[in-house]
């Protein structure tokens, strides 16, 4: 299982080095000929938090054989938990000079701040909130789900109902998250500046590190024993059932470890573009970030932060230059994906190397204890 996750390293530090290298960038004079402006660090760090996304996503489909089309969900709950504390620390300064209350709940006439908003201005609780709601309910839907055996398209169709359903509440005002304009005009995090060009240096390095610190993790989980456990249950369940594991127990755990880190990206992402929406739940969203695995490479972890990467930076290219054909592009590249690629971008450089049912069994079968 080594030399497909080999990359995972390498494509760590380069990261971390390339996000370190704009960052600086962007700390020179304007007139500076490698000066990097806010506009291309804020745009960076939002490649770095979709490429979170992409990851997650490349874990429970390139691994587990789930195929998802509602991370999305997971990726707008972490950006909501973090909004909410970018809210509470306007405080006084909003429109209504009201620290207690945000400016939409006085706008709509809210008397107190709803319960669910409780600790909210402090950063470790948003921290905490970060991992928590996108891992809740990750873990209720994936209990409802694996355990009573739905999969293939059933369980995608499930995926994206889970997310529209969550758009749908989130448009409404009562609600408490801003309804359709959502939260933003965000101003401070940690005391410091948001629209500071330090400030925005630092949260692109920030998310660089998490990108790292969240591939590196993926890589020790599917590097492992755990790891031909999950191929085993992607490529036969039935027969890893009846070597006595728990294919329904592997998945819900890989999947919330998945929800945990779409959370953790859409966190990031807020920090870099300065709002959240409803619009991020949109089932379209979820669909994109299954095209930036399947382009960078299915079950490989560093080809889905470089499909990731590269879609979104063809997008921003596209969307400027040919703003109509952009869909039909996206389109396109899957279907040319599919039918030339179906490796990927990865796929290039080696063969992936994805273990058969065959080769998986006998390691399944001498794996202690016999439970997932």
């Amino acid at each position: 299982m080594g030399r497909p996750f080999s990359g995972a390293a390498r494509t760590a530090i380069v990261v971390v080095a390339v996000a370190v290298a704009v960052a600086l960038a962007s700390l020179l004079p304007e007139g500076n000929p490698l000066h990097v402006s806010a506009f291309v660090v804020s745009l960076s760090g939002k490649y770095l938090a979709y490429a979170m996304l992409a990851l997650a996503v490349d874990l429970v489909w390139g691994f587990a054989g789930i195929l998802t089309l509602g991370h999305a969900a997971f990726f707008a709950l972490g950006g909501y938990a973090m909004g909410m504390y970018l809210m509470r620390e306007i405080g006084a300064r909003g429109v209504y000079g009201n620290a207690n209350l945000p400016d939409f709940m006085i706008f709509l006439s809210w008397n107190r701040l709803p319960w669910y908003w409780w600790g909210s201005d402090h950063w470790a609780w948003a921290l905490l909130l970060v991992f928590a709601v996108p891992g809740l309910l990750a873990g209720l839907f994936g209990w409802l789900a694996f355990r009573s055996r739905v999969s293939g398209v059933y369980l995608s169709i499930i995926t994206q109902a889970l997310t529209y359903a969550l758009m749908l509440a989130f448009f409404q005002n009562g609600l408490g998250f801003g309804g359709n304009n959502g939260l933003t005009d965000f101003k401070d995090i940690l005391g410091a500046d948001l629209h500071a060009a330090s400030t925005r240096a630092m949260l692109l390095v920030v998310t660089a590190v998490a990108l790292a610190g969240a591939l590196l993790a993926a890589r020790f989980v599917v590097g492992g024993r755990f790891g031909h456990l999950l191929i085993a249950v992607r490529d036969a369940e039935s027969r890893t059932r009846f070597l006595g594991y728990r294919p329904e127990q592997v998945k819900l755990l890989v999947w919330v470890f998945s929800a945990m880190i779409a959370g953790l990206g859409g966190a990031l992402y807020v920090t870099q573009v300065g709002i959240i929406n409803p619009g991020e739940f949109a089932p379209a969203n979820s669909i994109e970030s299954v095209i930036w695995v399947a382009v960078g490479g299915r079950g490989t972890l560093s080809g889905a932060v470089l499909g990731a990467v590269l879609v979104n930076f063809g997008k921003t290219l596209f969307t400027a230059w040919l703003p109509a054909f952009w869909l039909y592009g996206l389109g396109l590249l899957f279907v040319v994906t599919t039918l030339f690629l179906p490796n990927g971008l990865m796929g290039l450089r080696r063969p992936v190397r994805a273990l058969p049912a065959a080769e998986v069994t006998p390691e399944v079968s001498n794996v202690e204890g016999g439970e997932a």
